[in-house]
């Protein structure tokens, strides 16, 4: 994508930004404002982080389940940055690698779309936020299971983003079917043997979990027969040295959670190299995480949505190739062995662990002189500006940064994400607040819904609305109400069906027997369930695709130049982690988010006599997503209705992505167009 020719020019003339090829300013300079690019209208982050990162022998920045955040949380501080300040962070980052004799590779783990209007307000998604994605050089890659819904998500993943990264992209267990042999091959690398800068050689996989909801044109192998394929096997036991096995995975980093299968692979490859550093990056379940397998083998998951940047580093690789430094000068080191100190998720997972990791000689038979450190950076400019050491506000964005930013603002224009169709006047979360409190989303939509899905001609009779909570993906944060806001909350496509004239006594039960039974799952997905944009969506299992909670949310010199800031240092809310290395994971403190759990589903009602009393009978009206649910409980509840007596109460574009955006047009006009901002989920409104 070009930039005008005039933006191209004005970036030509600055002579303040960092060249592509070299490294930062070598002056002290005292900062006491906030550094700023990002999105025109982002906010940026006022506390800093809390210390310089630990590098060591091997270095990499991690990220995962992006799903289309690339330009950033618009309205949250702690994660304002974006892809194009990410970019010039990555390549600083890169030449400081270098300049302590170090190596740092740059690993993504899946799922780019579906959570944004970047992603999703385009068919097949990710046609314009992937090339935006690619301006990353990264190491290794693997696919997320938001890849492989849809047929023509998965061709696009195949034939031109698995293209665009060659080798690197690793998908070891995912094959797709190829129109033009009519044979199904893998949709990129099945392993990647290569050699890193300063002669560390690595064996590495990609491996997703065990999905089942791909469409028809893919198919996921599975861990267990993974694991006895001769190819995998022969890999392991590769003809060259191998100084340190890479298992990345869209795929929960703890063999414990429910779904993983790095247990699997990690016993094969352990059972076979037990001398040999197993090092795994997962994701999946959007959380912060690290975990401990044996004393030379660790895993580190790094979040969601472009709200967190994983950050981990060890040294003590055995390697005779190796001509690097194990213990660079002038920074922090890792220092922590491979041993679980955190009391709690040991005693927790202690037993579990026992049987999934020792089994089938998943040990390792040394004692390890390994050294590992793990951080969770915020993703915001703030912390990129502060670890590039060196890079002032004024020369931290390279000119490479700066077109991605300029193009991500243009593509936003281009797709119409900015337009405006109200002002939220308060944060809506969907988990910091107790269900049907004031500043809780589903409380919101309770009105929204009693307001706008409405039948015209039904207007006079009650009726009783019905969704379930999974259809919301996301918290609305206070300020403009965007079109791009409409995929962030709910990008589900889902009707409005009904039954006419259901008894009151017998209809207003069903909520009651929903939340009750089992949680309702997205299976069996079509073009039909994405509606105008091919969304793909959640399987809403809360172990193979968890809903989004907010749950686990001194004087500092370097050799040269330094950044000296004076900045807030209160904690704002934020992601608090504790993991098998502890607490002290988070890069920049924050104060705890409350997590309260919500139910299944809720319940809207209008159009009730005004003298309060209860009507004899009621429209149910509920979404064409949870049909297969509501006969089953009026069933159970002794009535006879089948899926002939239900029709669409609204007409079938009129969907969970549309009645908040025509709710805003009517209540949310004040302020328009210059609409109040607030600062995140778990502040003040």
């Amino acid at each position: 994508m070009l930039l005008p020719s005039i933006i191209r020019i004005f970036l030509l003339a600055l002579p303040v930004l960092s060249c592509d090829d070299c490294y930062g300013p070598q002056n002290d300079v005292v900062l006491t404002r906030n550094v700023r690019r990002m999105q025109p209208d982002a906010q940026n982050a006022t506390v800093p982080p809390k210390a310089p990162l630990a590098w060591g022998q091997l270095n990499v920045l991690h990220t995962t389940d992006t799903h289309g955040w690339l330009e950033g949380h618009i309205k949250e501080q702690n994660y304002g940055a974006d892809w194009g300040d990410f970019v010039s962070f990555s390549t600083h980052m890169k030449h400081m690698a270098g300049t302590l004799g170090v190596d740092l590779l740059l690993i993504d783990t899946g799922d780019l779309h579906d959570g944004a209007g970047l992603s999703d307000a385009t068919s097949p998604n990710g046609v314009v936020s992937n090339p935006i994605f690619e301006n990353v050089n990264y190491d290794l890659l693997t696919i997320g299971n938001h890849e492989l819904y849809i047929s023509d998500i998965a061709y696009e993943t195949f034939s031109n983003f698995s293209k665009f990264y060659g080798d690197k992209y690793l998908t070891s267990n995912v094959q797709i079917l190829n129109p033009a042999t009519g044979q199904f091959e893998y949709i990129g690398a099945q392993y990647r043997y290569f050699t890193t800068d300063h002669g560390l050689r690595i064996m590495s996989f990609g491996v997703l979990y065990d999905f089942t909801g791909n469409s028809n044109v893919s198919r996921v192998i599975k861990a267990a027969d993974l694991v006895r394929q001769s190819w995998f096997l022969n890999a392991i036991n590769y003809t060259q040295p191998i100084d340190l096995f890479l298992v990345i995975g869209h795929n929960p980093v703890r063999p414990t959670t429910s779904g993983s299968t790095f247990g699997t692979l990690y016993k094969t490859i352990r059972s076979l190299r037990p001398d040999v550093p197993i090092q795994t990056f997962g994701g999946h379940t959007h959380i912060r995480d690290f975990v401990v397998y044996d004393d030379q083998s660790t895993g580190l998951e790094s979040g969601r949505y472009c709200e967190t940047l994983g950050w981990f580093s060890m040294s003590g690789i055995k390697s005779s190739n190796f001509t690097g430094n194990q213990e660079p000068r002038g920074v922090p080191n890792p220092t922590q062995p491979a041993l679980k100190v955190n009391a709690a998720t040991a005693t927790a997972t202690a037993t579990a662990s026992a049987a999934v990791l020792t089994s089938t000689n998943g040990t390792s038979t040394n004692s390890s002189a390994l050294v590992y450190f793990r951080r969770y950076l915020d993703w915001n400019r703030l912390t990129f500006a502060y670890h590039a050491v060196g890079s002032q506000d004024n020369t931290f964005d390279y000119h490479s940064g700066l077109r991605v930013t300029s193009e991500i603002t243009q593509d936003r224009n281009a797709l119409n994400l900015t337009a405006l169709f109200g002002c939220a006047p308060a944060t809506y979360c969907q988990s910091c607040q107790p269900f049907g409190a004031p500043g809780n989303i589903f409380s919101l939509l309770e009105v929204a819904l009693s307001t706008v899905v409405v039948n015209e001609s039904r207007a006079d009779v009650p009726r009783l609305i019905i969704i379930n909570t999974g259809s919301v993906r996301f918290d609305l944060v206070k300020g403009p109400f965007t079109y791009d806001d409409s995929f962030i909350v709910s990008p589900f496509t889902d009707g409005f069906q009904f039954i006419p004239n259901v008894p009151y006594n017998i209809a207003s039960q069903v909520l009651g027997i929903l939340n009750g039974g089992p949680l309702e799952k997205r299976q069996d997905l079509s073009s039909r369930s994405f509606g105008f944009t091919p969304l793909t969506l959640l399987d809403q299992d809360n172990c193979l695709d968890p809903p989004i909670t907010h749950d686990h949310l001194s004087a500092r010199s370097y050799a040269g130049g330094r950044t000296l800031r004076r900045q807030s240092t209160a904690l704002t809310p934020g992601y608090t982690t504790t993991d098998d290395f502890g607490s002290d994971g988070d890069d920049t403190p924050h104060s705890k988010i409350p997590y309260y759990s919500q139910p299944d589903d809720l319940q809207a009602n209008a159009s009730f006599p005004t003298n309060g009393s209860l009507p004899e009978t009621v429209d149910l009206i509920f979404l064409d997503f949870i049909a297969e649910y509501i006969l089953p409980a009026l069933t159970g509840l002794g009535a006879d209705y089948t899926m002939a007596d239900v029709s669409y109460y609204l007409p079938q574009s009129f969907t969970t992505n549309s009645y908040l955006p025509a709710y805003a047009k009517i209540a949310w006009q004040a302020g328009v167009p210059n609409c109040p901002v607030g600062e995140g989920v778990g502040y003040p409104s």
